[in-house]
């Protein structure tokens, strides 16, 4: 085959992907309920005003996205937020009390009463999730949870507010929680003077 016959035809499949790929992701952006992002904002915001602080925590790609809001929410919102990414803290709390817990113990450690917690898993069925949701709960902190796959997955049921991605794609979930949750934070930045007085 000559090569740039070759080259011709992978360029042709790479933008067929990619216009696939790109209109699948901005159907999954769009598709947000944003009665549920103005709900989420302004739990944000009244977390802030209360003295409290906005914890976010997620599982591989989503706790990437964790740290990246945290970075936001300090630097540019002025909002206090923490994630749990220390390898050091999540190996010690999954050892000494099972993998499954260390969301829970973390939570049990750094979180106090009228906190927010951000759940963020793609399944929706993470145990440590699912039970870091409950001992939030038990703690009277705040939930909110980013969810894919199954409409009825199990975290999906147990926050106060809920947003789910209708796919069953890792990146396409993935990104589309990134986008909704940058969304609200860049709301917040451009908008902190009506809430950080």
């Amino acid at each position: 085959m000559n090569a740039n016959l070759g080259i011709t035809i992978v360029m042709n499949r790479l933008k067929n992907y990619t216009d696939k790929y790109f209109e699948e992701m901005n159907k999954k952006l769009t598709s947000v309920d944003i009665s549920e992002l103005n709900q989420l904002t302004s739990l944000i915001i009244k977390t802030h005003k209360n003295g409290k602080k906005i914890i976010i925590v997620g599982n591989g790609g989503s706790a990437s996205i964790a740290s990246h809001l945290v970075v936001d929410f300090i630097n540019a919102a002025t909002i206090k937020a923490i994630s749990f990414n220390d390898p050091s803290m999540i190996t010690c709390f999954a050892n000494d009390y099972g993998y499954e817990n260390w969301v829970s113990k973390a939570l049990g450690c750094y979180s106090e009463a009228g906190d927010l917690v951000i759940l963020i898993s793609s399944s929706g069925q993470s145990k440590n999730m699912l039970i870091g949701a409950k001992k939030a709960k038990s703690m009277n902190v705040g939930v909110v949870t980013f969810t894919g796959f199954l409409p009825d997955n199990p975290l999906r049921l147990v926050g106060d507010i809920n947003l789910w991605v209708d796919s069953g794609e890792y990146n396409i979930v993935e990104m589309t929680h990134h986008v909704w949750l940058l969304a609200v934070v860049d709301y917040i930045i451009e908008n902190k003077s009506e809430y950080n007085t």
